[in-house]
């Protein structure tokens, strides 16, 4: 896998476009809305913090990882399929698992970088503190970042490259609707915030600001996460198709 993922970080570096969406966008919409004045007083909604401390950096940090899922990861392979390379690859020893592995760690370490960004953008622009439990916060953002990408490995082990960018499309934005970014999940009806709490994205952003909050993540939230990763990965390699 190792001779995969060196070629595929170099194709990535070639498109500079894809990872400054990635790294980018996210953090130029936190310095954005964060500019709103009523977002930087304390809320009672919010326990008495800000809504830049509490609610804003982890919803960025989601966001981002939904773009690198469900837009450049999926691109990259449907256009390897659309362009025959896939069809070429599929006449060597390599195997979809290895493929897709690459591609989930090119990815990881992308929104590792961005996760990164966004921190430090809102603790210098709006004196937010750092994440107060950094190891849980760390184990949260890894697996569910692995899970997420491997959510986006499905679209791009299937698609070609013109369906690619509408199935996930399509695929993202009920993903934020169900994480809270319309509607917190705190004021949910009951059933949807059932979904929501299965739905990958739910546990993944009451975890990660517990961990901001100096909590550790509730091990019902983990266990979602993991099962979430264990299965998308193996619908990924099952569905794969190199042509």
């Amino acid at each position: 896998m190792n001779k995969i993922l060196l070629v595929e970080t170099k194709l990535f570096l070639r498109d500079p476009l894809a990872g400054a969406l990635a790294l980018l966008l996210p953090v130029g919409l936190l310095l954005g809305i964060g500019q709103i004045p009523d977002l930087r007083k304390p809320d009672p909604a919010f326990g008495g913090e800000r809504f830049v401390d509490a609610q804003l950096p982890a919803t960025m940090i989601l966001l981002a990882l939904l773009t690198s899922a469900f837009t450049i990861l999926p691109n990259a392979l449907a256009t390897y399929r659309e362009h025959g390379v896939l069809r070429r690859m599929s006449t060597t020893p390599v195997h979809p698992a290895r493929l897709l592995a690459a591609q989930l760690v090119l990815n990881l370490v992308v929104a590792a970088l961005g996760a990164l960004l966004i921190v430090v953008a809102a603790a210098l622009v709006f004196g937010s503190r750092l994440p107060g439990n950094l190891a849980g916060f760390v184990l949260v953002f890894l697996l569910g970042a692995a899970a997420l990408l491997a959510l986006g490995l499905i679209i791009a082990s299937v698609a070609n490259a013109k369906a690619a960018p509408a199935i996930g499309s399509v695929s993202m934005f009920p993903l934020l609707f169900l994480a809270g970014m319309w509607i917190p999940r705190e004021v949910m009806p009951d059933a949807l915030r059932t979904v929501s709490d299965y739905s990958v994205v739910g546990p993944f952003i009451a975890a990660l600001r517990a961990t901001w909050a100096g909590d550790w993540p509730e091990l019902s939230h983990l266990a979602v996460l993991a099962a979430g990763l264990a299965v998308f990965c193996a619908l990924a390699v099952r569905l794969f198709r190199w042509q």
